[in-house]
């Protein structure tokens, strides 16, 4: 196997949200790829974010313990990819691990895609595990759907987006968080986001339900089926029966439904 002093990796991280609160946290894609890095080769790891240096969920990747993060001070209507292209060329790591999609902004899912082009670098996608790093090629698992694995074999330099069905992230502590160094740099290369410009942001709101298209002749046939009440199907209604009749009554059903043999 290679040693972990032969080969870099760099983790691009990003700014998650709650789904409930709405709450800034760390992604949780981008939380296992650093959590992949960690446990492949720890010392030989880059945390890589490209935005707001002041945003405190960056501290959240740091408690995973990343002793030291780089940040690439970006306005939040700039572009990553360019700034991410030009640091990445300048300093070209071997293995780049990214989230399939942001959490936050536009979260087209798009940049492992550009990042790749531009570099001029194989993809993979929604990796599972890295298995080892020899001879200049990586072997990983690729996750598919219903837990099934295809191995692959990377040359070496590659970019891959982590799946879901990475391994868990560990808990982030507070101690090592707040004692990490953040080595921050203004990006050389700055491009403003167009596209994000023209944006109107509003709050989600939940899709009304699509009503059961009702085929009647007539209005009133229309107006009847819309306003009916649903049946039930099956099953029966039992009062002031005798105990022994209605515990029948269940018995029977649960030897119908297979619950009892």
């Amino acid at each position: 196997m290679m040693q972990p002093d032969n080969y870099r990796i760099t983790a691009l991280i990003s700014v998650g949200k709650h789904p409930d609160s709405g709450r800034d946290r760390r992604a949780e894609q981008d939380a296992r790829a650093v959590e992949m890095a960690l446990r492949l080769a720890p010392q030989q790891l880059e945390v890589l974010h490209a935005g707001d240096v002041e945003t405190p969920a960056l501290r959240a990747y740091a408690g995973m313990g990343v002793k030291s993060l780089r940040v690439l001070s970006l306005a939040q209507s700039a572009d990553a990819v360019p700034t991410l292209v030009d640091y990445l060329q300048r300093k070209p790591p071997d293995i780049i691990l990214t989230g399939k999609r942001a959490e936050q902004g536009e979260s087209s899912g798009m940049l492992p895609f550009l990042l790749a082009e531009q570099l001029g670098i194989p993809l993979v996608m929604g990796i599972a595990e890295i298995v080892r790093v020899e001879g200049g090629e990586a072997q990983v698992l690729q996750a598919l759907p219903r837990g099934q694995r295809r191995a692959l074999r990377v040359p070496l330099p590659f970019i891959a987006s982590v799946d879901m069905a990475a391994s868990v992230p560990r808990q982030s502590a507070f101690g090592p968080g707040s004692r990490a160094v953040f080595a921050c740099e203004t990006a050389q290369v700055i491009a403003e986001d167009e596209a994000r410009a023209a944006w109107q942001v509003t709050a989600a709101r939940k899709r009304p339900k699509r009503m059961k298209v009702v085929k009647a002749k007539t209005a009133a046939d229309r107006f009847k089926a819309a306003t009916a009440k649903a049946q039930s199907e099956g099953g029966k209604v039992m009062r002031d029966e005798p105990v022994e009749k209605m515990a029948q009554a269940i018995y029977d059903l649960l030897l119908e439904e297979g619950v009892l043999r």
